[in-house]
């Protein structure tokens, strides 16, 4: 089979990671329009989201650690405006987003995918008015949802959906301790209520916390005026523990996860907020014949069920805000603030094909 197009564009608009003085930023230049291959197709972006991930991918690009001129972000959604051959899976002008591990399309992860992941050490990323990738790693945008909602999915919700779900097993009888209000926390936070399990969600801002109530999650924790609020989780469940929690936050939270874990519990390991380098004493993981879950976003197969059960539960992600194109290094300072309360994301072009730079 040829390859078709809807059209042909050069030069485009692209953001890579300059690494100065002060830090490694995203600085906007100009490249060619890329060409699919045989198996891929190209996509003309008009979304994409940002994750904490993309602060460390920047850090890493300062220390040398990624290559200078590394195009960041993994989560893209936009219109397929060229096939390359012998693709027969996806359409011209079909909304699509795209799989975080285009390597990863399905079954139990293999070492090999991580290279594959976008934005990061050996693969360009997505912030890009065109993008080139498999085919396979593609998949359409439920009616119904925004390109905007549709590009925060790629790595926060499925990262969500393969720990507490696939991998945890998430189920109405659970107690799931939810740490703060970025992407991956207000996803679980939406997956736990679909499934009727209980939320406990941890927050230092009691304007975010009123925020997640009208969310529907059942218990509030302001961690900054209770520190030691494993205890509180404790006294919330009768002294059992949260048969899950959500662990984000790394070295400064990994201990207060598992005193608040229940027997049989399970930690899905996620997140990194507070650094590497987590100590906790295991032996209590031992002895309640707990689990540790670690995960690292997932599948294609894990972003088709995450988008199938928001279209079936009429969800919709939370976005905080949204950037234009030229605002890029506006929205990475927005992230590391802190101050959002779900999903930061750029719009980069209009979906009718007008031109928003």
């Amino acid at each position: 089979m040829a390859a078709h197009y809807l059209k042909r564009v050069c030069p485009m608009r692209v953001y890579h990671l300059d690494a100065g003085s002060s830090g490694s930023h995203p600085v906007p230049v100009e490249r060619p329009v890329p060409t699919p291959g045989p198996g891929e197709v190209r996509i003309r972006v008009v979304a994409v989201s940002l994750n904490f991930r993309d602060l460390l991918v920047a850090e890493s690009a300062h220390a040398g650690q990624i290559p200078h001129g590394r195009i960041p972000l993994s989560d893209a959604a936009g219109i397929v405006d060229a096939v390359g051959g012998g693709v027969a899976s996806r359409q011209l002008g079909e909304r699509v987003m795209v799989s975080f591990f285009p390597a990863w399309l399905d079954g139990a992860f293999r070492s090999h995918y991580m290279s594959s992941a976008l934005g990061g050490a050996r693969s360009d990323g997505v912030l890009a008015e065109y993008i080139v990738v498999p085919a396979a790693a593609v998949v359409p945008i439920a009616a119904g949802m925004s390109f905007i909602e549709a590009s925060t999915l790629p790595c926060a919700a499925v990262t969500a959906w393969h720990g507490l779900v696939v991998r945890a097993g998430l189920g109405s009888q659970d107690t799931v301790v939810i740490p703060g209000t970025g992407g991956v926390a207000l996803f679980a936070l939406q997956m736990t209520k679909k499934y009727g399990a209980r939320g406990i969600l941890l927050s230092s801002s009691d304007a975010k916390l009123e925020r997640a109530r009208a969310l529907g999650v059942d218990e509030c924790i302001n961690y900054r005026k209770t520190p030691a609020w494993e205890h509180e989780v404790l006294a919330l469940t009768g002294g059992e523990g949260a048969s899950i929690v959500l662990e984000l936050g790394g070295a400064d939270t990994y201990q207060r996860s598992l005193d608040c874990l229940a027997p049989a519990g399970r930690i899905v390991q996620v997140g990194v907020l507070t650094g590497f380098g987590a100590h906790p004493k295991l032996d209590r993981l031992q002895s309640l014949n707990a689990d540790i879950v670690g995960v690292t976003v997932g599948s294609t197969r894990h972003l088709l069920q995450v988008s199938q059960f928001y279209a079936q539960h009429g969800l919709h992600p939370v976005v905080d805000s949204v950037f234009g194109f030229d605002e890029v290094p506006q929205a990475y300072s927005h992230l590391r603030d802190k101050t959002h309360m779900g999903k930061v994301v750029v719009q980069i072009a209009d979906p009718s094909g007008a031109d928003l730079g």
